[in-house]
């Protein structure tokens, strides 16, 4: 049981350790989210659209529709 107590302050400071990292990661990806969000929102308001937006296939719909 003493060991096992030694060894305490290196067991806990590992977890804090592990617990820091994995926080300051999910941290980054947030914010690394949120200006990816605000790059993509500043790009759709120049007018460059994203191949998977639903506003294509609509306006594929409306040129068939001229072409019938």
């Amino acid at each position: 049981m003493t060991e096992t107590i030694g060894h305490l302050p290196f067991i806990v400071g590992s977890y804090a350790a592990a617990a820091i990292v994995i926080g300051g990661l999910v941290a980054w990806v947030m914010l690394d989210y949120r200006a990816q969000r605000r790059a993509l929102a500043d790009l759709e308001k120049r007018g460059l659209v994203r191949r998977s937006a639903a506003a294509r296939p609509q306006r594929t719909m409306a040129k068939a529709e001229e072409r019938a």
